[in-house]
C-alpha cells in the first residue's frame, strides 16, 4: 500500500477511508494528582477527535478520564502505566488495574525495590520526588508567551506536558505539541484508538533531539543508528539477515541521550525512531495499554543493567559450549557422524559439540523426538562413545506437530497442541511436512509433556536441544490461556524456558540453541542469528544483527559459520573459500562458534584453506580462559560478549555509526574483513592500542585507512596495559583444559 505520509494512517494504522469505526482519543492536561502507597496517580481527561486526518476536538462527546500511574523502581527507573480498556471509553475507561504488575517477561532483581514518591505542587508544575528528594517526574502547566497577530489559525487544543526523570537528572519529555499547525499533528504525548467504541490500541511519544541516535529493538539487520526508521516488533521467520524481517524482536530501545525504554507488552508493536516525526520517537502497541519503563544510567551499560534488573540476567552457559560446534544440514547416520568426529580429532581441529540437524529422525524433518533405529541403531551407545572422545551431542527439533508424527493423536486428544482448523505448510520453505498444531506452552500439562519428550533424549546423554523456529504459531488457533495475538511474540520465551529447564534438570547444565526471542529470553542462552547467506552481505548482516541484539539486553549470541545457505543455488552452490576463512575469523571472536549450513562445512573439504582454519580454531582454545571470564562478567553486568563501539565510547560521535567492528569482551577490538579484496579501514577509539598479532602500537582516536589484510590474518587490537588470560597447550576440546594452568599475555 502506498504511504500517505500522515501519521494517522501510516503509524496509527487508521484505515484511509475513515469508515471502519476508528476514533482517536488524545490526552489533555491532567486535572488531579494523588499518592497511593508510594505510587502517583494522574487523572488525565481524553478528548475524542473528529473523524478526520485534521486532528480537531469532537466536543459533542464528553471527555473521558483515565488514571495514569507513575512508579519509581530504585534510583534509575520510572514506570508509566495506563489502561484504556475497562468499560466503554466514553463512560468508565482506564483504571490501571488492567495493567499487569508483572509477567513472564519480567524477573525483578532482588535489589530493585519500589521507591515511594510524593508530590510537591505549585502553580506551574506538580513535582514527583522520591525519598531522597530527587525529581523523578514533573507535570508542567506553563504556556509559551503569545502576542496576538492573526486569527488565521486557531489556538492549539489542550494537551499534556509530562517529563520523566528516571535517574533524577535526565529529563525525557512526552512532547506536548509535535505539530505543523493545530490540526496537523505528527505525534501525540499519549493517545488511544477505539474501534466501534471499544479501546483497541494505544500510542505515546517521547521528544527526540535532532542528533539523537537509537539502538537495539532486537536482532536488527540494519545500520548502527536506527534513527529515521520505523521498526515493526513482530516475530517472523527472517529468511536471511538482510531484510526487515526479524526472528528476534525486543520491545526495548537505547537512546544516545542517556535513557532506555522497555515497553512491557507481548503484542504487535511499532517504534518510530524519529521517522514519522524527527521531533519524536513514537510507540504504537496493538493493545489498549501503555506500560513503559524509562531507564536512566550514567552509561549505556548501566542502562542495559537496569533493563536486565527488570527482565533478568543471562545465565552462565557451560564451559564446553564455548568450544567449536560442528554441524551441517544434515548428518543422516551414526556412521557418518563418527567418521567426521574421528577425523576432527585426527587432523587437529579442536571441537566440543557435534550437532545433528533434521536428519536424525525416521524421516528427515518429521520431528518425533526419536532416533531412526536403522541409521542410529544404538543411540545411547553412540552418544556415550562421542562423549568419551570429548564431544557433546546437540539435537535439532521444532515446536510443531506434524499430522504424520507418532505423537499427533496423543497431542490432539489431550489438547497439547493448538486447536487449529488449518495447517501450516512446511517451515522456512524447506520441508514438505504439514504441521497440524503448535505445542501450547500456555498449558502446564502440554509443557510437561514436551519436557518428557526431551527428557528421554537428555537421559541418553544429549547435552543440548536446538529450539529452532518459534517465531510463528498457528494464528487461527485456540490456546489455553492466551489469544494468538498475545502469544505470538512471547511464544519463544515459553518454548525456550521449557527446554532450558528440563536440560538443566537432567544434565545439571542449562543451555538451548535458539533462533527466536522476545524480552526475557536472555535468561535462557543461547541464541544464534538464523539463516544467513554464505556471502559477504550475509556476514555483514549477521554482525549488525548481533550488535543490535547485544544492545537489547542479550549477552550470548552466535551465527552460522560460514553462513547457512548458498547463493544462488540454495543447497548446492559451492562455498567461497575466502568467505569461509573470514567468517571463521569472525566466529573465533564471537560468544559461541558453530559451523552449520546447507552444504559441506567440515574444513577438510576445502584443503587450500584448511590449515588456516585449523590455526584460528586453535587460537580460540588458547583464548578460552579469557572467553570464560568475559562470559561470567556478562552474567553480572549490562555488557554483552559482543559490544558495539557506541556502547563502549558513547561520547565518541564516530562510534555511533560503526557497525563493522566491535569489542569482544573488555579488551579486544575486532575488525572482520568482509570483502574478497582483503582491504578495510579500522577506527581505533581514544587510548593506546596494540595489534594482537604484530604488536604494533597506535594512539587513538585514529583511522587506519585501507589496510591490506592477507587471508590468514584479521585486524585485532588489544587495549594497551591489558592482561589477557591465555592457555598455552594445544587441546582437542575444553575437557583437556586445566584452567589452573592459565597464563597471562600482557600488552
Amino acid at each position: 500500500m502506498r504511504q500517505t505520509n500522515y501519521q494517522l494512517f501510516d503509524f496509527l494504522d487508521f484505515d484511509s477511508s475513515l469508515d471502519k469505526g476508528e476514533r482517536l482519543w488524545k490526552a489533555c492536561a491532567p486535572t488531579n494528582i494523588e499518592t497511593v502507597n508510594g505510587d502517583v496517580f494522574l487523572t488525565v481527561p481524553f478528548q475524542q477527535q473528529n473523524n478526520s486526518n485534521e486532528i480537531t476536538e469532537d466536543r459533542s462527546v464528553p471527555r473521558s478520564d483515565v488514571r495514569i500511574r507513575l512508579r519509581a523502581y530504585g534510583e534509575k527507573i520510572v514506570r508509566i502505566s495506563a489502561a484504556f480498556n475497562e468499560g466503554e471509553p466514553t463512560t468508565n475507561p482506564g483504571s490501571v488495574s488492567a495493567v499487569h504488575e508483572t509477567s513472564d517477561m519480567m524477573q525483578l532483581h532482588p535489589d530493585l525495590h519500589i521507591m515511594p514518591l510524593h508530590v510537591e505542587k505549585d502553580t506551574l508544575s506538580w513535582r514527583l520526588l522520591d525519598e531522597a528528594g530527587r525529581l523523578r517526574a514533573e507535570v508542567c502547566f506553563d504556556e509559551p508567551a503569545t502576542e496576538w497577530w492573526s486569527d488565521l489559525q486557531p489556538a492549539p487544543a489542550e494537551s499534556m506536558d509530562l517529563r520523566i526523570c528516571p535517574d533524577g537528572c535526565k529529563s525525557v519529555r512526552l512532547p506536548k505539541y509535535d505539530m505543523f499547525s493545530p490540526a496537523r499533528h505528527d505525534a501525540f504525548p499519549l493517545a488511544f484508538v477505539t474501534v466501534n467504541g471499544v479501546a483497541d490500541r494505544a500510542t505515546c511519544s517521547f521528544a527526540a533531539k535532532n542528533d539523537e541516535c537509537f539502538y537495539g529493538t532486537g536482532e536488527r539487520f540494519a545500520k548502527m543508528d536506527l534513527s529515521g526508521k520505523t521498526v515493526q516488533l513482530y516475530n517472523q521467520d527472517g529468511q536471511g539477515v538482510n531484510n526487515r524481517r526479524a526472528y528476534k524482536n525486543i520491545p526495548f530501545y537505547l537512546s544516545s541521550e542517556g535513557y532506555g525504554l522497555f515497553l512491557h507488552t507481548t503484542y504487535f508493536t511499532k517504534f518510530s525512531l524519529a521517522e514519522h516525526s524527527t521531533r519524536s520517537t513514537q510507540v504504537l502497541v496493538d493493545e489498549p495499554v501503555i506500560d513503559a519503563f524509562i531507564i536512566g544510567g550514567d552509561t549505556p551499560e548501566r542502562i542495559l543493567y537496569g533493563y536486565r534488573q527488570l527482565t533478568g540476567f543471562p545465565a552462565m552457559p557451560p564451559v564446553w559450549s564455548f568450544g567449536t560446534w560442528m554441524s551441517r544440514m544434515t548428518y543422516f547416520s551414526a556412521d557418518e557422524v563418527n567418521e567426521i568426529c574421528d577425523r576432527m580429532r585426527a587432523e587437529g581441529y579442536p571441537c566440543d559439540v557435534i550437532h545433528l540437524d533434521t536428519g536424525w529422525f525416521k524421516t528427515d524433518w518429521l520431528c518425533e523426538w526419536k532416533f531412526n533405529d536403522e541409521r542410529f541403531p544404538d543411540p545411547k551407545g553412540f552418544i556415550q562413545r562421542l562423549r568419551k572422545q570429548g564431544y557433546r551431542v546437540s539435537l535439532w527439533q521444532l515446536p510443531y506437530i506434524a499430522y504424520e508424527a507418532a505423537q499427533y493423536e496423543e497431542a490432539r486428544k489431550n489438547n497439547y497442541i493448538s486447536n487449529s482448523p488449518n495447517k501450516i505448510q512446511g517451515a522456512s520453505n524447506f520441508s514438505v511436512q504439514d504441521y497440524a498444531g503448535t505445542i501450547d506452552f500456555t498449558y502446564d500439562k502440554a509443557t510437561e509433556w514436551y519436557k518428557g519428550l526431551l527428557r528421554q533424549l537428555l537421559d541418553m546423554g544429549v547435552a543440548c536441544i536446538k529450539t529452532d523456529f518459534g517465531e510463528d504459531i498457528h494464528m487461527d488457533a485456540t490456546y489455553h490461556s492466551m489469544t494468538p495475538k498475545q502469544l505470538r511474540n512471547v511464544y519463544s520465551l515459553y518454548y525456550q524456558k521449557a527446554a532450558y529447564e528440563v536440560t538443566k534438570e537432567v544434565t545439571g547444565e542449562g543451555i538451548v540453541w535458539a533462533r527466536s526471542a522476545w524480552a526475557g529470553c536472555q535468561r535462557y542462552p543461547l541464541h544464534w542469528g538464523g539463516d544467513s547467506a554464505s556471502s559477504w552481505d550475509g556476514l555483514a548482516g549477521s554482525l549488525k544483527g548481533g550488535l543490535h541484539f547485544g544492545l537489547s539486553g542479550f549477552g550470548f549470541w552466535s551465527h552460522d559459520v560460514p553462513g547457512f545457505h548458498s547463493v544462488p543455488n540454495f543447497m548446492n552452490t559451492r562455498l567461497d573459500e575466502t568467505v569461509y576463512v573470514r567468517w571463521t575469523q569472525f566466529g573465533v571472536f564471537t560468544s559461541h562458534l558453530r559451523y552449520h549450513g546447507s552444504f559441506k562445512r567440515e574444513p577438510w573439504h576445502y584443503p587450500a584453506i584448511a590449515p588456516i582454519v585449523r590455526k584460528w580454531l586453535q587460537l580460540r582454545y588458547h583464548l578460552m580462559p579469557y572467553i570464560v571470564a568475559q562470559a561470567r562478567k556478562t552474567t553480572e553486568t549490562g555488557f554483552p560478549m559482543l559490544r558495539a563501539l557506541c556502547l563502549m565510547h558513547p561520547d565518541d560521535i564516530v562510534c555511533r555509526n560503526i557497525d563493522d567492528q566491535y569489542y569482544f569482551g573488555d579488551d579486544f577490538l575486532v575488525a572482520p574483513v568482509m570483502n574478497s579484496e582483503g582491504v578495510r579501514s579500522v577506527y581505533l577509539p581514544e587510548g593506546k592500542w596494540v595489534n594482537f598479532f604484530t604488536k604494533e602500537t597506535y594512539e587513538g582516536p585514529v583511522w587506519l585507512k585501507d589496510i591490506k589484510v592477507p587471508l590468514e590474518e584479521m585486524p585485532v587490537y588489544v587495549r594497551a596495559g591489558a592482561s589477557i588470560p591465555w592457555y598455552e597447550p594445544t587441546v582437542s576440546c575444553t575437557d583437556e583444559i586445566d584452567f589452573d594452568k592459565t597464563t597471562t599475555l600482557k600488552f
